[in-house]
């Protein structure tokens, strides 16, 4: 591999950080307020405890296809995150019914990621050549490139119905990250590994009114890679000083990737029969995201570090659901996502600010235990312009660059999601 660990591959524009909470179609179409949902299996992946309320088992299966969308205007012109045009997510969820009071399901979704490419020459303060005592010219200071993160969550739960009103479900979140990269101008950074949390969830449903609850724990991925040198020159006088300066050579390297807890509560009320409104509100654990250190796996060096110090978040979610024929449900939301990010560790590689979602979706019930969803979501954040809370200065600490005058900027970013899920019910 090469060197990069990064946080996320789906240009995190749905969530703050680098979460992606739309790990279902049906979410997608509601702003993803879906926890206290007893009625809808788009809701088995936002709380499992719903499956008590259903008397069959069901397989879905689907994706999300996302158009991301990041810039950032510097003294140098305006520049755009060169990712991929459109990604794609693929999900899957599976409710089976044990017998009348227990379910067993199976959740595979992505809901983490993030990938941003900046290319060389985005910030002035990290562009150009120093010259060595040698005559050498080398870069003056290592420019965050690519940054990504694919993450897949492998989530079985048991859930047991209580009562008619009240189903209980827990269980475990087995999280593969299958690629992770912290690119720079001066060295390639790249690894996977895996981690694992447990995550709890109840219903209560009492006449038109429901009430949910969901929880995941935090978690810590150990990542393993490599780390590579870009820059010969640097490299060669890291040899011949004994380590005092240049880069070092290239080596077996790890890190621990602290993911956030994840608490989302929810109520939801039948206005008629026909039309329901819910209201989410979901906390994210940030504070456990402190810092990436990279690590020499055969002497303990720290090879890179970057300070986060991101704050816990919280998110806003109001869905609305209109049963228009007995076959076909429209969905209607809007989300406000707070960002996590304080300037003081603003970051180029997850340019994060607050965001507001918009979205609308369709599920129809076709034959034969066939169900078709589909949904729309609009991303927009708000506009971020970072002047930097301390000036850069590439002598004394050259690799820390978060929150520093290096990496200001005006940053903007959308996003365009459309999601396609089919259901079989049996």
């Amino acid at each position: 591999m090469a060197v990069g660990f990064s946080l996320a591959t789906i240009d995190s524009v749905q969530a703050s950080g680098f979460a992606v909470p739309e790990i279902s179609v049906a979410g997608l179409g509601s702003a993803n307020a879906m926890v206290a949902n007893p009625e809808d299996p788009g809701a088995f992946a936002f709380n499992p405890a719903a499956m008590g309320f259903h008397d069959q088992s069901s397989i879905a299966a689907g994706s999300l296809f996302i158009g991301p969308n990041f810039s950032v205007r510097t003294a140098t012109g305006s520049h755009d995150s060169q990712g991929a045009d459109w990604l794609a997510a693929p999900m899957m969820q599976a409710a089976i019914k044990l017998n009348d009071q227990w379910w067993a399901g199976l959740g595979i979704t992505a809901p983490f990621g993030l990938e941003t490419r900046w290319p060389t020459g985005t910030f002035p303060a990290l562009t150009g050549t120093t010259t060595l005592p040698t005559g050498a010219e080398v870069p003056i200071s290592p420019q965050p490139t690519q940054s990504k993160l694919e993450t897949i969550d492998f989530s079985p739960t048991l859930t047991y119905k209580v009562s008619d009103q009240l189903s209980l479900s827990a269980g475990a979140d087995l999280y593969w990250l299958k690629s992770a990269t912290l690119n720079s101008s001066l060295t390639d950074l790249s690894g996977d590994g895996t981690g694992w949390g447990f995550n709890l969830s109840a219903l209560y449903k009492q006449e038109r009114w429901s009430l949910g609850a969901n929880f995941h724990s935090a978690a810590t991925v150990q990542v393993t890679g490599s780390y590579r040198p870009l820059n010969d020159t640097l490299a060669a006088l890291y040899a011949q000083t004994g380590g005092l300066s240049g880069l070092p050579p290239a080596q077996s390297a790890e890190l621990d990737l602290n993911l956030p807890w994840r608490l989302q509560l929810g109520a939801r009320y039948k206005l008629t029969p026909k039309l329901a409104i819910e209201f989410d509100w979901t906390r994210m654990g940030w504070s456990e995201f402190n810092r990436i250190t990279v690590e020499s796996r055969t002497s303990g060096q720290t090879l890179l570090e970057d300070q986060n110090q991101w704050e816990d978040s919280n998110a806003y979610r109001l869905g609305l659901t209109y049963q228009l024929t007995p076959a076909t449900l429209l969905r209607f939301g809007y989300a406000y996502d707070e960002n996590a990010q304080p300037d003081d560790y603003f970051s180029a590689r997850v340019p994060d600010n607050n965001r507001q979602l918009i979205s609308l979706g369709v599920g129809h019930q076709l034959s034969d235990g066939w169900r078709i969803d589909a949904g729309y979501m609009l991303v927009m954040f708000e506009n971020r312009d970072v002047d930097g809370v301390r000036p850069y200065n590439p002598l004394t600490d050259p690799g820390d660059v978060n929150g520093t005058t290096a990496i200001a900027g005006r940053y903007e970013a959308q996003a365009h999601i459309i999601g396609l899920e089919v259901t079989k019910t049996f």
